[in-house]
């Protein structure tokens, strides 16, 4: 089997369907997630690197740790989330490694709002009101760092500091329906795409009210909307020269698409997405090398009956410790070893659901993250009891 080097801030997603596409994955991640490394041929831990972002000699030496311990070289390094602030950074990696996915032109174009947001006004791409200096009236505006990924970056203009320039972008909000359309695209859009849409829904914290909280699909649109938005992406797959895995996230507004941004980079709907067979990491393996029919691949793993959803769970409840033995229910993943501790409001486990149609399987996640934040916070538990039973 073919090794293949992975870097992001999780590395779980990536190297589980590396496996199931018959890949050797080798990773370098921040969190050090039990079922991570079990994934993993071999594994090296940056705990630091999240969520500031990866510091260069680090990751290189954890990256060149990695390739000699396979004893062969990997066919490329993918690269998750964790990246998109730094195009520098992928650059470098760039020109030790090849990058199986965008490059660090692409993503910088993708991601650098002084360049993304007029090549959506001259591509004619529906997108928020966007400026690069605060409005002198913030109410109605959002602030968002350049870069920023998992929602957590996003504040109304009008609730925080003004920043310094560059540091923050602002857009009008809008009120719609969150739709991402997600998979992979061909080199310049030039081929077939394999693309699917995903509904999201955020897990809002007073200072975080927009962190993303978790997604499900594969859902349908209205078809016209559907072809407004496929059109779209593959208007800027061609413009930005985007490759592999990636996804779009969109507003519904009255019916039509407005785009607020792109995520130049594998998201966390392959967890819902991806086939029995790894076929979206297969896929992503084929546009970036060549070699292989997007198309093809895909339609020989195709996708179950039933609605796939995922959650995020988070330590809103105070600074946990993972207790020795703790007996991680199959459905949960990025399971942090015995004895880590969990700081508040990071992130404590990903939920994973299916069900019969979208909402049942949202529901499902939301049950199943009740019942593992029980498991987590059994003291708190007893006390909220407790003081029930003598009130």
């Amino acid at each position: 089997m073919t090794d293949v080097l992975i870097a992001a801030w999780s590395g779980r997603m990536l190297a589980a369907s590396a496996r199931r596409a018959g890949y050797v994955p080798l990773v370098v991640d921040a969190f050090g997630d039990d079922d991570t490394r079990a994934l993993a041929a071999h594994h090296e831990h940056l705990p630091g690197a999240f969520p500031r972002g990866f510091e260069a000699t680090s990751l290189v030496a954890a990256l060149e740790r990695l390739q000699a311990r396979a004893g062969a070289d990997p066919l490329g390094l993918v690269l998750g989330a964790g990246f998109e602030a730094d195009p520098d950074l992928i650059a470098a990696l760039g020109q030790r490694w090849r990058l199986l996915g965008c490059d660090a032109d692409a993503v910088r174009r993708a991601k650098d709002p002084s360049l993304f947001f007029p090549l959506l006004r001259e591509q004619g791409i529906a997108h928020p009101e966007t400026r690069l200096d605060p409005p002198t009236d913030a109410s109605g505006w959002l602030a968002r760092r350049p870069g920023g990924s998992g929602g957590t970056h996003i504040r109304d203009a009008s609730a925080g500091p003004r920043h310094k320039s560059g540091d923050r972008y602002y857009q009008r909000r809008m009120t719609g329906i969150p739709v991402s359309l997600s998979g992979v695209v061909p080199p310049a859009g030039a081929g077939d795409a394999a693309l699917a849409f995903t509904r999201q829904w955020t897990a809002p914290r007073p200072a975080q009210p927009y962190r993303f909280g978790g997604a499900v699909g594969p859902a349908t649109l209205d078809p016209d909307l559907e072809a407004r938005m496929i059109e779209d992406a593959l208007t800027l797959t061609r413009a930005l020269r985007l490759v592999g895995l990636v996804s779009f996230d969109f507003l519904s507004v009255d019916g039509a698409p407005v785009l607020l941004e792109i995520n130049p980079r594998p998201s966390g709907t392959l967890d819902i997405l991806d086939g029995a067979n790894g076929a979206m990491f297969r896929a992503h393996i084929a546009a970036c090398t060549g070699e292989g029919s997007i198309a093809d691949i895909v339609s020989a793993d195709p996708q179950p009956d039933d609605a796939r959803a995922f959650g995020y769970l988070y330590a809103d409840r105070g600074p946990v410790t993972i207790p020795d033995r703790f007996a991680w229910p199959q459905w949960a993943a990025d399971r942090s070893p015995a004895g880590a501790r969990v700081p508040s409001g990071a992130p404590l486990a990903t939920v994973l659901a299916e069900g019969n149609g979208l909402a049942a399987a949202a529901a499902s996640v939301a049950e199943r993250s009740r019942s593992l934040e029980t498991m987590l916070y059994p003291q708190q538990n007893t006390q909220q009891k407790t003081s029930e039973e003598t009130s």
